[in-house]
């Protein structure tokens, strides 16, 4: 079962990457926007990297914030789920998804401190939809979960889409191959971050 996620996750990137330059570009990268914080396993940086690397890295903050607003609304949705329908569609996702393990892990965070457990989850491996269903199921605070997930979520597009207007498309292929290693350097680096504020 993992390995055939693995290959249809695969197979839906290489899709996502393929319709980039499309006249529906716009449209896609909305929808996998707000699906992938609810229920779709793809992270909506790909797409957003091949859009800008496709000669359209003068309209990265256009782009960078698309994908933040749907993001967001996204995860509303998500939340929704963890809160009115998770014993039929939330668990259904994260024993599909196999999230367990992930969302115990979530438990632990959001009890140390709900805030920046919801902002650094836009910076980590973890699937973001897992933050999201599962801040719904124990319900924290909704107006706390809405600007913590705003805040991450327009930062890290942000950043991805500053990258991508600086570096351009020789940024893509490195962008696509190490992703996942990127992600956890960046999330390590804003843990770092906030232990040094809480510090000080």
């Amino acid at each position: 079962m993992k390995n055939y996620l693995k290959k249809i996750k695969i197979s839906i990137r290489d899709w996502m990457l393929k319709h980039a330059g499309s006249k529906h570009a716009k449209g896609w990268l909305s929808f996998f926007s707000f699906a992938e914080a609810s229920f779709f396993p793809i992270p909506p940086d790909f797409i957003l990297i091949a859009i800008l690397g496709s000669k359209q890295q003068k309209n990265w903050f256009y782009y960078s914030a698309l994908t933040a607003g749907w993001s967001v609304l996204g995860g509303v949705f998500g939340y929704g789920i963890g809160f009115l329908l998770f014993d039929s569609v939330g668990q259904w996702l994260i024993v599909t998804y196999n999230l367990g393990d992930h969302m115990i892990a979530v438990k632990e965070l959001f009890d140390q401190n709900a805030f920046w457990a919801i902002f650094i989850s836009g910076f980590t491996p973890i699937p973001y939809k897992i933050f999201t269903i599962s801040a719904g199921f124990f319900s924290i605070n909704f107006i706390t979960f809405i600007i913590a997930s705003a805040i991450s979520r327009f930062l890290r597009f942000f950043i991805v889409g500053y990258i991508m207007k600086m570096f351009g498309e020789e940024m893509s292929e490195f962008a696509f191959k190490y992703f996942n290693i990127l992600t956890f350097i960046f999330a390590v680096g804003v843990i770092v971050f906030i232990t040094a504020i809480k510090i000080f």
